[in-house]
């Protein structure tokens, strides 16, 4: 039998409002295939299905998705449907908005109305009545735009009864506080890890003393993004893994853990022996040299 030290459970919990997750989650983008989006090789959805199980039997409570991962052959939301359903009663859902993919892959970005249609895609694909947790995923080229208008359709769902709780992705400090004004936010979502900018370690601190979640992902990626991690790791967290008798990885995610108690973890993986080692990094404590030593990453921005 599996221990708590070895689970989800071991990195502590954090409340999206009235919902209580693990800091440790799970991402299911690399579901779908070996690249970006499922954009490679299919995944055997077999495996897949498997991974997601044990996932749940290791207590992750909390899985990020989104209805734009897929391949020409898997779904991300269709695998967790068939995967969990009916699902515990304690698994938090967590997807995205805004963003869309039309069925050649295409990237396109929803109006204010069209995020009702995202909305239901999500909830039929699941097979939910509700969604957990909607993020508003801003698009790259709105960074310095306003979000109210997107943030409002989302808010108005949500006293529709559709959507539970609202978070904001690849957002900015000012799209924090535009969003609070409109509707509770629970959540931010960006990209975040080691060596990662000072604006944005100040606005994972600013979430901390809100009580508002943040969520990284590309935390184990880097710079390699929906690709996956680099091939060739930075000597610096080499090292840390090797005096730490870790992974790469495993360091890269109890770092990110340790930035503050409201850090939540959303590795993603296609692989039961990777989801096994992410998950076991929610135990893993870094020693302090090791963590000055990946803080001067952080400073020198690498």
């Amino acid at each position: 039998m599996t221990t708590e030290t070895n689970t989800a459970a071991a990195a502590g919990t954090w409340n999206l409002g009235d919902l209580t997750v693990n800091r440790v989650g799970f991402g299911a983008m690399r579901l779908t295939g070996s690249a970006a989006f499922g954009l490679g090789t299919p995944s055997d959805r077999d495996r897949s299905v498997s991974v997601l199980r044990r996932a749940i039997e290791l207590g992750v409570n909390h899985i990020d998705t989104a209805a734009f991962y897929f391949s020409p052959l898997r779904s991300a939301n269709e695998l967790i449907n068939r995967a969990l359903a009916p699902y515990p009663d304690d698994l938090v859902i967590a997807t995205k908005v805004w963003a869309g993919r039309d069925p050649s892959g295409e990237w396109w970005w929803a109006t204010p109305d069209q995020l009702r249609g995202q909305v239901e895609e999500n909830l039929r694909q699941l097979g939910r009545d509700h969604l957990d947790v909607v993020n508003l995923r801003i698009p790259p080229s709105r960074k310095a735009d306003s979000i109210a208008d997107h943030f409002a359709a989302l808010a108005d769902l949500r006293e529709a009864g559709l959507i539970r709780h609202l978070g904001i992705s690849n957002a900015t400090s000012e799209h924090l506080a535009e969003a609070q004004t409109i509707a509770p936010v629970v959540c931010v979502q960006n990209s975040y890890g080691v060596g990662a900018p000072a604006g944005e370690q100040e606005f994972l601190r600013a979430c901390g003393e809100q009580g508002v979640a943040f969520v990284p992902f590309f935390a184990v990626a880097g710079s390699g993004r929906e690709a996956g991690a680099i091939a060739a790791e930075h000597e610096t967290v080499l090292a840390v893994a090797r005096a730490h008798d870790v992974t790469p990885a495993q360091v890269r995610l109890a770092w990110t853990l340790r930035q503050g108690p409201h850090v939540l973890a959303i590795p993603g993986t296609g692989n039961p022996d990777h989801l096994v080692e992410n998950v076991a990094a929610g135990a893993r404590r870094l020693s302090d040299d090791g963590v000055a030593q990946l803080q001067s990453l952080q400073q020198a921005g690498e």
